[in-house]
């Protein structure tokens, strides 16, 4: 496997030398973040990431992620929108980019009703309680929960969720559908794998449609095209939060198709009424057995990239929630000693 680390660029206070002395740590999860999605990546910008990685010993081979624009997967006048896509992969392909995460997630790209939730050992985490969604209603009232895109107007949100409620989910899929025919081919000739984040989390919030949630749905979307470079980014956490996806199976599965790209490795604890709590990485303390996951990925020679996903925040630490450096850190070793185990045990 390939570890990584996710990275925000120049302005994220975890800086490129901290992730560096992470032991195994080998490449940088990052993307250009001064365009808007729709636009084309300027060939200068790439350039000066890769530079800036590779000055750093780091690897800068994966990208999280190019945006797909809402016309795209509303179907609203998408060719042009959907060319410049192809552009960016040809672009990262350019610039030694292997892979390319992406998510089809329709307004928000996650939904969490709480980022700074104190655990009773002092560290902080992201959750979804639903008993503080209930009474919201984001046609009637301003709302802004953490992880929706604060650039929209409320005026603008509730557009989106009318226009998505009319295409439904079968809409979705249609589109998803035309994106995948067009863009696929385009990641074969540049030796890119693309690989879609499953919706998190997997189930509809608000009445909008979400269609990358289950083994059902992801099996129908690895038949739009039949090929390595239509794959998965499979995040544990994000699938895990439904307790109805058995991870371990579906990790199983897909890595002996070779139809993960990347995988995002962290743990949830997911309570009686469905909702959920983000927590550390080791398996005891949520409800995905990391293990197991480990000992699928490596029974099926798994070569792909893995993430410490999002962190708690702990030991005092100040910055973006999730994605603090102490807590992800601890992730990775723990990652990397599921690896060796199960490498080790793999041989004997």
């Amino acid at each position: 496997m390939k570890l990584s680390f996710r990275w925000y660029g120049e302005d994220d206070p975890v800086t490129l030398e901290y992730i560096r002395q992470i032991p195994g740590m080998r490449s940088v999860v990052s993307a250009i973040y001064d365009v808007k999605p729709g636009e084309v990546w300027s060939e200068e910008s790439l350039a000066k990431m890769k530079k800036t990685v590779e000055d750093a010993g780091l690897v800068f081979d994966i990208v999280e992620s190019v945006p797909v624009h809402e016309d795209i997967k509303l179907g609203r006048n998408a060719d042009e929108l959907i060319e410049n896509y192809c552009e960016n992969i040809r672009r990262c392909a350019k610039y030694g980019v292997k892979c390319i995460t992406y998510n089809f997630m329709p307004v928000f790209d996650w939904t969490r009703t709480q980022l700074d939730k104190k655990a009773p050992d002092g560290s902080t985490s992201l959750v979804m309680y639903w008993e503080q969604m209930k009474g919201l209603d984001p046609l009637k009232d301003d709302i802004h929960l953490p992880g929706w895109d604060s650039s929209y107007t409320q005026e603008e949100v509730r557009e989106l969720i009318t226009a998505y409620g009319k295409i439904g989910e079968e809409g979705l899929w249609k589109n998803l559908e035309a994106f995948l025919k067009k863009i696929i081919p385009t990641a074969q000739e540049c030796g890119v794998r693309m690989a879609i984040h499953p919706d998190d989390p997997p189930y509809p919030i608000f009445g909008i449609p979400r269609i990358i949630t289950t083994e059902e749905n992801i099996d129908r979307m690895l038949a739009i095209v039949d090929s390595p470079a239509n794959s998965l980014c499979l995040c544990t956490g994000s699938l895990g939060c439904a307790l109805t996806n058995d991870i371990v199976r579906m990790t199983e599965k897909y890595a002996a198709r070779d139809r993960i790209a990347f995988m995002h490795m962290r743990n949830v604890l997911v309570l009686e009424d469905g909702s959920f709590e983000e927590c550390g990485h080791l398996s005891s303390g949520g409800s995905i057995d990391m293990y197991e996951i480990t000992k699928a990925l490596v029974k099926h020679g798994f070569d792909g990239y893995v993430r410490p996903d999002h962190g708690r925040m702990i030991w005092g630490e100040t910055g973006k929630p999730g994605y603090g450096l102490y807590d992800r850190a601890l992730g990775a070793a723990y990652i990397n000693g599921l690896f060796e185990a199960c490498e080790k045990a793999l041989k004997d």
